[in-house]
């Protein structure tokens, strides 16, 4: 029953395999092996964009702090939602790789921001020399609390950022997860909504260490290259990266895993719904999902052995009255089993909600 993180999964066979099979011999370092310049044509084949350059790197917050610092300057600002993973999980990256740009949060409900949020804040920013000047926009897709933007929304954000022309980045690390739940295709989702850099996650879904950077404006590329050497993230033996990356996009497998993951989340939430003393804080649209549990259910479920995480991370589960609701975050993954959700559900609520959850299979 562990529903801690989809960082905690392990390798999916595929990926796997091909790590396997780009261990054999030797090949060129530095990112000037086939198996990188496969998987940047792969990218560019999957996001319809023949002009796009691609970089890989070992991790989200690499990806996400080296875009930062090619799209803005010191003295300006990085506009990001209030609970953008930027803001909250990476210990300042984006400030210090960008040498001290700021962000500036936004707010909105379900972690997502709305173009009257972001237009107000843009408003409020740059007015003279003596405040923080308007730098770039990053979007997080799919969002800290699980849920989705659109592409109608994500280019109705990109279009406020443009009539300020500010360049727009996304946070993509669980890209995949967004993107089967609303259908469309990578494009759509991304420069042809107005994004100029993606980083597009593989960790999360399935790979050991791999994210790659998008960049659909190639005149931006050679600084990212520079940015990304000194920045320590050009790996020696970088067909390791390209390798896990070129198995993961290979015949669909990266959707594949996000499906699944989805559809765990799903059931899980729909058997935690079938619970009344249970109540969802956001909507379910991704792999994770965000509930409310009285005290005392929590202490019992982590007793029996579930492993997941309260949300915010200081609540108290040792003293206060057991019936007051606790929040928690449970992330399904590719490795999640239909048993595992299913015995979750049956430790909280009995049978009920393990067949509330899965009537349809």
């Amino acid at each position: 029953m562990n529903f801690g993180s989809d960082n905690t999964s392990g390798v999916a066979p595929r990926i796997m395999e091909g790590l396997v099979a780009a261990n054999a011999g030797h090949a060129r370092s530095y990112g000037a092996d086939d198996l990188t310049k496969a998987v940047e044509a792969r990218i560019r084949e999957v996001f319809e964009a023949p002009e796009a350059r691609v970089f890989l790197v070992t991790s989200g917050t690499a990806a996400n702090a080296l875009s930062c610092a090619l799209l803005t300057n010191p003295w300006e600002a990085i506009f990001c939602h209030r609970n953008a993973h930027i803001e909250e999980d990476e210990c300042g990256a984006p400030e210090f790789f960008s040498d001290g740009a700021k962000l500036v949060l936004v707010e909105g409900e379900d972690a997502k921001m709305t173009p009257e949020t972001l237009a107000q804040k843009i408003g409020h920013t740059g007015a003279a020399i003596h405040n923080i000047q308007r730098g770039m926009v990053s979007i997080t897709n799919s969002t800290e609390f699980g849920t989705v933007y659109n592409a109608q929304e994500v280019r109705a954000l990109c279009d406020v950022a443009k009539a300020h022309d500010l360049p727009v980045h996304m946070d993509g690390a669980r890209f995949a997860n967004a993107l089967v739940r609303l259908g469309g295709s990578p494009a759509e989702m991304t420069w042809k909504a107005g994004v100029d850099v993606l980083s597009f996650g593989g960790t999360k879904n399935g790979c050991m260490g791999v994210e790659a950077v998008v960049i659909f404006d190639p005149a931006r590329a050679q600084e990212f290259e520079l940015r990304r050497k000194r920045a320590g993230q050009l790996m020696s033996k970088h067909r390791y990266l390209a390798a896990q990356m070129l198995a993961y996009l290979e015949e669909g497998y990266w959707l594949e895993l996000a499906r699944h993951a989805n559809a765990m989340a799903d059931k899980l939430s729909q058997g935690l719904a079938a619970l009344p003393s249970v109540r969802l804080l956001h909507p379910v649209q991704s792999n994770g999902v965000f509930v409310a549990l009285p005290r005392h259910l929590h202490r019992k479920l982590m007793g029996e052995g579930a492993y997941y995480y309260l949300w915010p991370f200081d609540q108290d589960l040792e003293t206060g009255d057991p019936e007051e609701l606790i929040s928690a975050r449970l992330v399904c993954s590719w490795s999640t089993t239909a048993q595992e959700v299913g015995a979750f559900l049956d430790h909280l609520g009995g049978q009920s909600a393990s067949q509330a959850a899965f009537s349809e299979a």
